[in-house]
């Protein structure tokens, strides 16, 4: 058959989605990108806060739509918003011709067959099946991979659905995730990108906290020249783990460490493990050890019972941490978790208008951080070229892929996707700053 995939959500769904895709082609059917020429349509959802479940829930429906010219056409919904709501979307929108949990996914190829041969079917593994990553077809831009070191979560963070969605933390074994960077490296992948719901987990259900010994062991594998991670806790920055950092030259000094708020009731309200002395002594112990490290965060403005003193308590908080890259959100009431039944609820508008500002405080805090760099020489990755302006886009460490802004660069010479360049930041904005190749000496 051929069969088109959408999928959603954030780069550990594209990895399920990436595995799915592959065992599907060594199965001898063929992929298209044109939707009005597939004989199935895979969706593969995330589901973890509203924004999500309606993006997910658009793309189902739109999806159905191409049946009016294809009757025969099946659409299949899997990911987090199958595994968290069974029953609701078969019934809500009956035009789905199959839901499949993430426990499923390893038997995808049998089940997607059964959908073809006209059954309707709903399928659900236990969560502890969900695969933990293996060869793929890589999705991203060539030169660079995630690579998916663990799933679930034992966090339980009062706001969050993810533990019942994708079960408690699983970690792969080092030897196991070595082998996939190897494998990465070998298809011409440089940059890794190590993901999981909180990475410095890494081994715990093992027994063991096995970070470090994973970036040890990724710093030998041939071939790769950059290492990022996503998602650290700040409790879990541990001397050791900056220790790892530093003494591991293709680890980069950029770290993604999700706080989510910066004052202690309402991160005890939350469930998260740390307080603000916790945070503010993890970011100090990082530019210690790593003065050019880019240390990006996200928080979360309108939880239930944040009052406006908390609130401009996270405002100041925010201008004095001076952080490299800050995302905020507006809380999202999540069913099924703690803090939706919470007392104090905070009106939406209230809540947004709470987000933006701190984006606000954020963007100018950016902006001038990006104008130190100009005059500034750059090693960047190139990703490719923008048709439009003829930019060649790139990134350097500070900038983790589709997350963070991106460097510009204007060259008369062409350059190439998977290398790297040396080049003269002249220009920048809130986001993205604009170079020219650096003058060779």
């Amino acid at each position: 058959m051929r069969f088109a995939l959408i999928s959603l959500g954030c780069p550990k769904n594209q990895v399920d989605a990436d595995v799915m895709c592959r065992r599907l082609l060594q199965a001898g059917h063929t992929t298209t990108a044109d939707l009005s020429e597939a004989e199935l349509i895979l969706v593969n959802t995330c589901g973890f806060i509203e924004s999500a479940k309606t993006e997910a829930i658009e793309n189902i429906l739109m999806a159905c739509s191409y049946k009016e010219q294809n009757p025969a056409l099946k659409v299949v919904v899997t990911g987090c918003l199958a595994e968290r709501y069974r029953e609701e979307i078969q019934k809500e929108i009956p035009e789905v011709d199959g839901v499949v949990g993430l426990g499923s996914s390893e038997g995808i190829v049998a089940i997607l067959q059964r959908i073809m041969q006209g059954e309707h079917l709903q399928s659900y593994g236990p969560k502890t099946d969900l695969p933990l990553g293996g060869e793929r077809v890589i999705s991203t831009p060539a030169h660079y991979a995630y690579l998916k070191i663990a799933e679930g979560c034992n966090n339980r963070c009062h706001y969050c659905a993810i533990p019942s969605i994708r079960g408690p933390l699983r970690s792969r074994t080092v030897g196991d995730c070595v082998s996939e960077a190897k494998w990465l490296a070998a298809q011409g992948v440089k940059e890794l990108i190590l993901v999981a719901q909180d990475v410095t987990a890494f081994g715990d259900d093992l027994g063991e906290n096995a970070i470090c010994q994973l970036l040890d062991e990724l710093q030998t594998v041939e071939g790769i020249e950059w290492i990022r991670l996503l998602y650290a806790y700040p409790e879990r920055i541990t001397d050791a783990f900056i220790a790892a950092m530093v003494r591991n030259s293709k680890v980069l000094h950029y770290l993604d460490m999700p706080i989510q708020h910066s004052e202690t009731r309402v991160l005890k309200s939350m469930n998260r493990k740390g307080d603000r002395e916790v945070i503010c002594n993890a970011v100090q112990r990082l530019r210690a050890a790593m003065p050019d490290i880019t240390l990006r965060t996200t928080l979360i403005a309108g939880y239930p019972g944040e009052t406006e003193e908390e609130f401009a308590a996270m405002q100041q908080f925010v201008r004095e941490m001076q952080f490299d890259r800050l995302g905020c959100f507006a809380y999202s009431q999540e069913e099924g978790t703690v803090a939706a039944d919470m007392e104090g609820q905070i009106e939406e508008t209230l809540k947004q208008q709470r987000a933006d500002s701190i984006m606000r405080i954020q963007t100018a805090i950016m902006a001038e951080k990006q104008a130190k760099k100009v005059d500034s020489v750059l090693r960047v990755l190139c990703d490719g070229q923008d048709e439009e302006s003829g930019l060649y886009l790139c990134r350097s460490t500070a900038d983790a892929p589709d997350i963070d802004g991106v460097v510009c660069v204007r060259s008369e010479n062409p350059l190439y996707p998977g290398e790297f360049y040396e080049v003269l930041i002249e220009e920048s904005d809130e986001y993205d700053l604009y170079a020219v190749l650096a003058e060779k000496e």
